[in-house]
């Protein structure tokens, strides 16, 4: 993993600035766009559940039910991330000085909970049934057509959510599939995950009913109907994962937090950085605290322009850096 800039201009200078997609940003192209992007994908997976659970319901498509579950999952999933979005953008107050950012995460893993059980189990369990109960297949006609329809809704709303990521992916220089692997916004994530999901899932769902008509028999429907739901549980396994992993706390990556330490270190009058904790709390939401031996000889006032410079330094060095606690402390006895 590659950032942008090195790791500062030394002592007396200004610091280069570091990007990494691990720590997000609030700035570059595509920043702020992930309500909409969620927005867009909620719209469409709305209009196509209605329409395969028709669809299901009069061809007696077990794989149309099971695309029809999908959709409904993945609109609650984008009802739950719009809620994230809103909240974690809620700001610091008394009684949460940290702010909320954190928040997104919570209805986040949410959000990968209902496509697990909206979407995976419900789809496996409607596959099993058709399996062990047999039934003709009806007239796939309408089914067809709704998938069609399906397939270009999920397309365009897959469209905005990629565009959205490439901007970002730009913006720190990296692959977009890594640039998705390593973000904290997992809102935008979650889109692109899951209308690839959706997209995969319509062809599947279309080979059962191809299956079906050509062979008169409902066990392809079946499969097709399992697959999809093992696609989903797959999915909302990599998404929980992700926002676990974030909502428990993750610090900077090793390179930027080796950054950090040199960048204290060169600030007048520190002379060490006993103990350094990062954290990120969002998409360009950064906290770094620090044990700090100043020099004995460092004056109050010096000590307090060292700070502000520190947090200077540090915000300048990462963009994303909101929050710089220094707490001045003797060096370790190592006797």
């Amino acid at each position: 993993m590659s950032t942008q800039g090195d790791a500062g201009s030394g002592p007396g200078g200004p610091p280069r600035q570091l990007l990494d997609p691990r720590v997000g940003s609030s700035r570059g192209p595509g920043a702020g766009g992930s309500t909409f992007t969620v927005i867009v994908a909620a719209a469409a997976n709305f209009g196509v559940a209605l329409a395969k659970a028709v669809a299901g319901v009069l061809s007696g498509s077990s794989a149309m039910l099971a695309e029809a579950g999908h959709s409904v999952a993945d609109t609650v999933t984008e009802l739950l991330l719009l809620i994230a979005l809103k909240r974690s953008k809620k700001p610091a107050d008394a009684e949460h000085p940290l702010g909320h950012g954190p928040e997104r995460y919570i209805w986040a893993l949410l959000a990968s909970v209902a496509t697990f059980v909206g979407g995976g189990v419900f789809a496996v369990y409607d596959g099993i049934r058709a399996l062990t109960h047999g039934g003709e297949p009806g007239d796939p006609l309408i089914s067809y057509i709704v998938l069609a329809v399906a397939f270009v809704l999920e397309g365009l709303s897959l469209r905005t959510g990629v565009k959205q990521a490439a901007g970002r992916a730009r913006h720190f220089r990296v692959p977009l599939l890594r640039y998705l692997e390593h973000t904290p916004d997992t809102a935008v994530k979650a889109v692109v995950m899951e209308d690839t999901a959706a997209l995969v899932g319509l062809v599947l769902a279309a080979l059962g009913l191809l299956g079906g008509q050509l062979t008169g028999s409902g066990v392809w429907d079946g499969i097709a109907s399992i697959l999809i739901g093992l696609l989903l549980v797959v999915v909302a396994w990599v998404l929980g994962r992700s926002n676990t992993e974030l909502l428990v706390g993750r610090a900077l990556p090793a390179p930027l937090r080796d950054a950090v330490r040199r960048e204290l270190t060169a600030v007048p009058h520190i002379q060490d950085v006993l103990e350094l904790t990062t954290l990120v709390q969002g998409p360009g939401e950064i906290l770094i605290a620090a044990k700090v031996d100043f020099h004995d000889t460092a004056t109050s006032e010096q000590v307090e322009r060292a700070c502000e410079e520190a947090e200077s330094r540090l915000r300048a060095l990462i963009p994303a850096v909101g929050r710089v606690y220094l707490d001045p402390t003797p060096p370790r006895n190592t006797d």
